[in-house]
């Protein structure tokens, strides 16, 4: 495993970052274990959660993730300090009007209660998972550096923000000598693009922002198990995801599949690792997030640890996954 500096900090992350949704939602305690130690055991030091994981699914009260992280890290042989935990607030955590937003009432909850959840001092990376129009980015900005200050966070961050509202923060906190929103997490990769790649990508650059893409494999298009004509695997997420059935019936889809196929190939590589090695060789990105409801599917995964693409590969690959309007 390679690691990678997170934007203008020192902090040095694994160049996979393992995300945790899936934990007791779709893979039970002893699995999520499994891929953890896994995890580690390659090299990996990036978690990423948040509070609200899994609260969509039945009988499930949220911060279900950040439980089984929090144990696991408790029993493991491992140091806590070893590993780079980020997980993220924002969501409705109850059905009271403050168990949700980015105000100061809200965050400085969600974050003892993460604290208790994760079973640690601190948190390595605190992100605001989405907007909050509600609230004044400086209230929500003070409230973070506080926190900082406090020791119980130490860099901050910001998830599925828009490049106008990512520089007004940048803009807040250095008028301000606040902290800094450091990383974004992006929605990114080779079939969901214009979004990132129209404004917000030159603003990482230009501001040295860490990117941690999330969904690096289409919510599981990229992993080449969906073709056209074809009816979706049972049991898939394309069962009743619209947008994979869309990609597997459109011809940019399967053109992106087929020509990740041919780079693959003559790489011993597959259609999901020459698809991750997409993100991994542009030097914008620090760390996509992947999934793993096995140890199986994330041993799938790490084989793209160190797979760089030629600047050839990479120009093809953008060619056939150019969006129609783009």
């Amino acid at each position: 495993m390679e690691y990678r500096k997170l934007g203008n900090t020192g902090l040095k992350v694994s160049e996979l970052c393992l995300g945790t949704m899936t934990f007791l939602w779709t893979s039970d305690e002893s699995t999520s274990f499994a891929v953890l130690d896994a995890f580690a055991d390659a090299g990996g030091n990036f978690l990423d959660t948040a509070d609200i994981y899994s609260r969509w699914a039945p009988n499930n009260p949220g911060g279900t993730a950040e439980h089984v992280i929090g144990k696991w890290l408790r029993q493991s042989s491992r140091p806590r300090e070893q590993f780079i935990v980020a997980t993220k607030g924002r969501g409705a955590m109850g059905d009271g009007p403050n168990d949700q937003g980015a105000s100061r009432v809200h965050l400085i909850q969600a974050v003892e209660a993460s604290l208790r959840r994760l079973h640690t001092d601190y948190i390595d990376l605190y992100q605001i998972h989405w907007p909050d129009h509600d609230t004044p980015l400086e209230e929500t900005l003070r409230a973070l550096d506080d926190l900082v200050s406090a020791g119980k966070i130490r860099y901050i961050g910001a998830s599925n923000y828009p490049a106008w509202q990512v520089m007004k923060a940048l803009c807040i906190s250095e008028r301000r000598n606040f902290v800094r929103f450091e990383s974004i997490q992006p929605h990114y990769n080779v079939m969901h693009r214009d979004e990132f790649e129209r404004e917000l990508m030159a603003l990482c650059v230009d501001q040295r922002l860490g990117v941690i893409p999330y969904s690096p494999l289409a919510g599981g298009f990229l992993s080449g198990k969906y073709r056209a004509g074809q009816p979706p695997p049972a049991g898939s997420r394309g069962e009743n995801n619209a947008r994979i059935r869309a990609y597997a019936e459109s011809a940019r889809g399967q053109n992106t599949l087929s020509k990740l196929e041919e780079i693959g190939r003559a790489r011993g590589k597959s259609i999901l690792q020459t698809a991750l090695a997409w993100l991994l060789s542009n030097p914008v990105i620090t760390a996509p997030i992947i999934g793993a409801n096995t140890v199986e599917q994330l041993n799938e995964s790490l084989g793209a640890v160190g797979y760089q693409l030629s600047a050839a590969e990479v120009q093809a690959l953008n060619e056939v996954s150019a969006a129609v309007n783009a």
